[in-house]
């Protein structure tokens, strides 16, 4: 095997070329490539309810992605695959983050083994930094799950689990793209009767790209991150196991930004350094075949600086720390066989020091202590009722309680029917109540959390450094949890063997949302922005998801979201005729609520469609588009509404491609091409990068 990975290496030396041509090869024992479109009814899920249960009868919706898909789609990146899921519109705002069922990225739990990830950048987890190579499958649960994961998870959970079954003791992969990307993987496996050990390797490289606001020049951005994750497993005996990972994410970005504001561009050089660390444990327990236990301890680590120089020569510096522990303890009973529960309890100590905020040496400091329960009647061959209810006590705020109560009914084999109601909320995380942060690097406007912005801008105002403050200044208080209420209903339709169709509908209504507005303005006219409770929101929809398998070779799959969002307080003043507008020449006019847009950056149709082919002989290819039509992103017009005057992002279709083929000898090679027709918006789609080979 060494010697394979030498003269691979000296192959490419020599002939770089043969890299286009040889996107993939990976060594290990060969899988059989099965169809992926279909999920089995028996897949195992712990997601949507924290524990194992049958796919089959999962009263919530969930989307499974597997390892297969993964591979077969040859994607380097995470988000080039959520980005193909209904329901998912990924952003481009402070990294990719991803939008469910019309919901910001920041009311989206991401977990990697069921272990929140943390290190937000304005609400947004930049899942770029999240490798591929090692990654069983994906778990999408749309809906409240406040009432299992608390605080973040009001949209819903993404849960990313690594393989760790594995008893091939050694594989690895190298993938070469566009833009010099290097990808490679490692993985080995040493497996006794009492010990098991898993080590991951990532190295991902690329001259990268990003295109400045206003320009189709492409200006060069080299990334460079080192991924390793470990696993021990030891059997004490044969009903105790403990078990210890490890997680170490190490990158570094040599920046070229261009920020613009006011109509300005500034352009700054530097680097960016992002390092994130990872220790989880754990001690599982059987006391017998209907009473087990597990306890759980989480650290976390997450720290980012970045330094640049504008071109004007002033210097510019961010540091983040974001450090999170976690203790829990989880039970599952099962009474008999039609009633299941579990229960748990667990705390959390959270800190975050940044240079945001008013020192970045002090660690701004949180604690929360919270128990949850869920239980799950079979009470006939038909009908599941699952049950539950979650109860946080934040240090920073009132306790918060979060219930769901979700059903699945057999009608017959083919026809399931699925509604589940929940409530979710948000705490006011770190960046809303403590930043204190000065742009230089964009036109110098200053953001202030809720619990500083009155006393920094007072001290401003007597120095004489403030222009305006504008009246909802005055209105700044101790900002509440978000919370909404999120109903569900779904049919899923199985007429035969070869077909799928599942018909969902949705609805979330979201209160004290929190927003950020301009309070006021510097001399010099640069924007003082601060946190408030001012909105009162919703987002509803429909999503039709099919499935058909034409033969043994071909099959299809398909997805469609229409949605709708909304303002009711913005309603309410549109309807009462006190909302004005513009039109093409320029004059005021009175708002009708047929030109009312809804929220920003949401696109009222999504879609996509996959072809899929396969042989025995472990040959596959499949060709992949996905729609999304224009969003909102910017007020135009001046009277906070969006609105159809204001500045639209265009719809736009990408294309996508791949073929391989696994061959008996452990050896798999695929090529493929991301966005065919090389579709580039260099305002609005900052992570949609052009053709990818």
């Amino acid at each position: 095997m060494p010697r394979i990975i030498e003269l691979c290496g000296l192959m490419i030396k020599q002939f770089p070329f043969l890299l286009l041509f040889l996107p993939v090869l990976a060594f290990g024992q060969r899988q059989m490539v099965e169809d992926t479109l279909f999920a089995n009814g028996d897949s195992v899920v712990v997601t949507a309810t924290r524990s194992e249960r049958k796919l089959s009868n999962i009263t919530v919706p969930v989307t499974i992605i597997n390892a297969k898909t993964i591979q077969q789609n040859g994607s380097l990146r995470l988000t080039d695959i959520l980005r193909e899921q209904t329901g998912l519109t990924l952003t481009s705002g402070f990294g990719a983050g991803v939008q469910l069922q019309g919901l910001n990225p920041d009311y989206t739990i991401i977990l990697i083994n069921g272990e929140p990830l943390v290190g937000r950048t304005a609400g947004v987890l930049d899942l770029n930094r999240i490798a591929l190579g090692n990654i069983k499958k994906i778990e999408i649960v749309k809906g409240p799950s406040s009432s299992l994961y608390g605080s973040e998870a009001m949209a819903g959970v993404i849960n990313i689990i690594t393989d760790a079954s594995t008893s091939i003791p050694l594989q690895t992969s190298l993938r070469y793209g566009t833009y010099n990307t290097l990808d490679a993987n490692v993985n080995n496996t040493i497996a006794t009767k009492s010990l098991f050990y898993q080590g991951f390797y990532n190295y991902y490289n690329t001259d990268g790209y990003s295109i400045r606001p206003n320009s189709n020049n492409r200006v060069t951005t080299p990334i460079s991150r080192l991924t390793t994750s470990q696993q021990f497993k030891y059997n004490v005996s044969n009903n105790t196991n403990l078990v210890f990972n490890t997680r170490l994410t190490d990158e570094n970005i040599k920046s070229n930004i261009t920020v613009s504001n006011g109509g300005v561009s500034i352009n700054s050089n530097g680097k960016e350094h992002n390092t994130d660390v990872n220790l989880a444990g754990t001690l599982n327990h059987r006391f017998s075949t209907t009473l087990k236990t597990s306890f759980r301890s989480y650290l976390t680590n997450y720290v980012s600086s970045q330094d640049l120089i504008t071109l004007s020569g002033a210097p510019y510096s961010d540091l983040l720390n974001h450090l999170f522990q976690r203790v829990e303890n989880q039970t599952d009973w099962i009474l008999s066989k039609k009633l299941s529960g579990i229960f748990g309890a667990g705390a959390v100590w959270e800190g975050v020091k940044s240079s945001r905020y008013d020192s970045e040496k002090l660690r701004k400091n949180n604690s929360i202590q919270y128990g949850f329960t869920q239980w799950e009647w079979n009470t006939n061959s038909k009908l599941i009722l699952i049950g539950g209810v979650r109860f946080d006590q934040n240090a920073q705020y009132a306790s918060a309680w979060s219930p769901k109560l979700s059903m699945l009914y057999k009608i017959n084999q083919k026809n399931k029917i699925k509604l589940s109601i929940g409530q979710g909320f948000k705490a006011p995380d770190f960046r809303q109540l403590y930043l204190n942060f000065t742009n230089v690097a964009a036109g110098n406007y200053s953001v202030f959390g809720s619990a500083e912005a009155q006393k920094v801008v007072g001290q401003l105002d007597n120095l004489g450094q403030i222009g305006a403050l504008f009246s909802n200044f005055y209105a700044l208080k101790s900002l509440q949890p978000e919370s909404s209420t999120g109903i569900h209903l779904s049919w899923d339709w199985e007429p035969n063997q070869k077909t799928f169709i599942s018909v969902q509908a949705f609805r979330n209504d979201i209160n004290n949302l929190i927003q950020v507005e301009q309070v006021g303005a510097y001399v010099s006219g640069a924007q003082i922005f601060s946190y408030l409770n001012i909105g009162r929101a919703f987002t509803q929809g429909v999503e039709l998801e099919t499935k058909y398998q034409f033969n043994h070779q071909w099959s299809m799959s398909g997805g469609y979201q229409f949605i709708v969002t909304g303002d009711k307080d913005q309603i309410v003043a549109i309807n009462n005729e006190t909302v004005y507008t513009r039109d093409a020449n320029g004059y005021s006019k009175k708002l009708a609520l047929t030109d009312y847009v809804g929220l920003p950056n949401i696109s009222k149709h999504k879609a996509q469609v996959k072809f899929n082919y396969i042989t025995t002989g472990g040959l596959f290819a499949n060709f992949r588009m996905v729609y999304r039509s224009r969003w909102a992103v910017n007020n135009n017009n001046g009277n906070d509404v969006y609105d159809n005057g204001d500045t639209f992002a265009a719809g736009y279709v990408s294309l996508h491609t791949s073929v391989g083929k696994d061959y008996n000898n452990g050896i798999s090679l695929q090529m493929g091409c991301d966005n065919i027709t090389n579709y580039i918006d260099p305002i609005n789609l900052s992570n949609l990068p052009g053709r990818i080979l």
